[in-house]
């Protein structure tokens, strides 16, 4: 029986997931690695920790399989950028994370010289230091590393997967990473020259760009895992789980809570023109089933913080000790208390890209215990989404008529029953909610033949629960307002701060 296995390079840990050729889980390892925060504002890894972590659950893993691995998938945590040496195969600084707000000033400036249409126009993007275009410029004008040197690689945590993983004889990536960067164009599917040259990033630094699925290469003996197994599907984690929960129809929406929270609807092979409030981004390029392939696009909503304000209950307060904890005590009380908490510890993305915004608590009184803090910060993950999938609706003209939820604050039934009432649409978890390793595992099967089509994806999808709404639409509404006015309080606060 074939075996496909994923590697999920995440934002706090990895997995290594393996499934047979029925999309079943056979296998699972996952290790958390560190996150330095050497500023406020500010939040890096370290790429060789990743890479160690890779390798070591990687070949956990396939040690325990009684199967050969046909071919390995790899998903991550996209806008995040990495710079190593050709010739050591070494970083040259710790990698930038997507959280990371270093870029804002510099955003504000092109955003005053005129530049945002260019942006917008050629990657579907908004000027936000989310993206890795300003980590990249300032790694080469502030992290002292030469633009000039000829052995300088530039990518994202794919690209620096997939070379240590061929013994740097691969420097690659595909189209739903290179599209958020901010330095590739959605419509031509290649690097903007013009976006380089504004960024100062030289080209002959940054991957080669290929199908999402496809054989990338093979296995070097020096990774540590076995030679010779090839690493054929790549997709930034948002697209892999959307691929995972098999929306290839237009219109077709999933949501992923984990660390942030991410919206995305699937809009067709046509790219469209940007809208408010969201981004537009490459969704795969996959084999169409006549000998070529096909790039879908989509419509994204990014939530900055939502999984992460559960660690900081954990972590910064000590509210929990586990973050299993948090959907128990939630539901332990009926409501908030008219409490509501912004998770806005990075800024606010979609739909109001306001990197200057920060967490603010609203409404506490001597009688607010830790469980409706805790309920509040559930709550806050599902009106952020309400607040992305309003934006779709209005400015996408597209309905969104159900939402497929995965990811690790899924398992909540109380999110998705707050989730389900807010939208007023149906939320459906699947039973393998592990989507965005499933959709990596699904790129690489379909390359190298374990699935013959997406038809078959969309057939091995199963419904663990559904959550219909309960509440009506007044109540919600009236809910919804009361939470406006608290994210108009967290946009203020550097205004009000002076």
């Amino acid at each position: 029986m074939a075996v496909v296995i994923a590697l999920d390079a995440g934002t706090t840990g990895v997995r290594a997931f393996a499934v047979d050729e029925s999309a079943r889980p056979v296998g699972y390892r996952y290790r958390e690695f560190t996150q330095h925060f050497p500023e406020p504002g500010r939040v890096e890894h370290d790429a060789t920790e990743i890479w160690s972590a890779i390798v070591g659950t990687t070949a956990e893993l396939i040690a325990s399989l009684s199967e050969p691995v046909e071919a390995i998938g790899i998903t991550d945590q996209r806008e995040t950028v990495v710079a190593w040496d050709k010739r050591t195969g070494r970083p040259l600084h710790r990698a930038i994370v997507w959280q990371d707000r270093r870029g804002a000033r510099r955003c504000d400036e092109l955003l005053e010289a005129g530049h945002l249409p260019l942006v917008r126009a050629r990657t579907g993007l908004v000027l936000d230091p989310y993206f890795s275009a300003t980590k990249i410029e300032w790694l080469l004008t502030e992290g002292g590393i030469d633009a000039t040197d000829p052995n300088l690689a530039l990518g994202t945590i794919d690209s620096w997967l997939l070379w240590n993983l061929t013994g740097g004889a691969v420097h690659a990536t595909e189209p739903s990473n290179a599209s958020r960067t901010m330095l590739f164009d959605i419509g031509t599917l290649t690097w903007s020259e013009d976006l380089c040259d504004l960024f100062g990033v030289p080209g002959s630094a940054l991957p080669e760009v290929r199908p999402s699925a496809g054989r990338f290469g093979v296995t070097h003996e020096s990774s540590g895992l076995p030679a010779g197994i090839p690493i054929s599907g790549i997709a930034g984690d948002q697209q892999a789980a959307l691929l995972g929960q098999g929306c290839f129809e237009p219109g077709a929406t999933k949501n992923t809570y984990g660390t942030g929270s991410f919206v995305l609807m699937n809009v067709g092979t046509t790219c469209p023109d940007p809208v408010d409030g969201l981004l537009t981004t490459v969704a795969w390029t996959i084999p169409d089933g006549t000998g070529g392939t096909r790039t879908d696009y989509a419509f994204e909503g990014a939530i900055f913080s939502t999984g992460s304000a559960i660690q900081w209950l954990r972590d910064g307060l000590g509210v929990i000790s586990d973050a299993a904890e948090t959907g128990p005590l939630a539901a332990s009380v009926p409501d908030t208390g008219d409490v509501f908490f912004v998770p806005a510890f990075t800024g606010l993305g979609s739909p109001w890209w306001d990197p200057y915004a920060r967490a603010t608590l609203v409404g506490a009184t001597r009688g607010t215990t830790r469980a409706h803090l805790a309920r509040a910060v559930v709550e806050s993950m599902a009106l952020q989404t309400r607040d992305v999938v309003d934006a779709m609706v209005s400015n996408a003209g597209r309905p969104v008529t159900e939402l497929k939820a995965d990811g690790g604050a899924a398992v909540m039934d109380l999110l998705l029953q707050l989730q389900a009432d807010q939208l007023q649409v149906p939320v459906r978890r699947p039973t393998v909610q592990e989507t965005t390793a499933l959709g990596a595992a699904y790129l690489a099967g379909l390359a190298e033949g374990v699935w013959s089509s997406t038809d078959e994806i969309v057939d091995n999808w199963s419904l663990d629960a559904e959550f219909t709404p309960v509440a009506s639409r007044a109540e919600v509404d009236a809910h919804h307002t009361r939470w406006l006015a608290a994210v108009d309080r967290s946009r203020n606060w550097s205004a009000d701060a002076g």
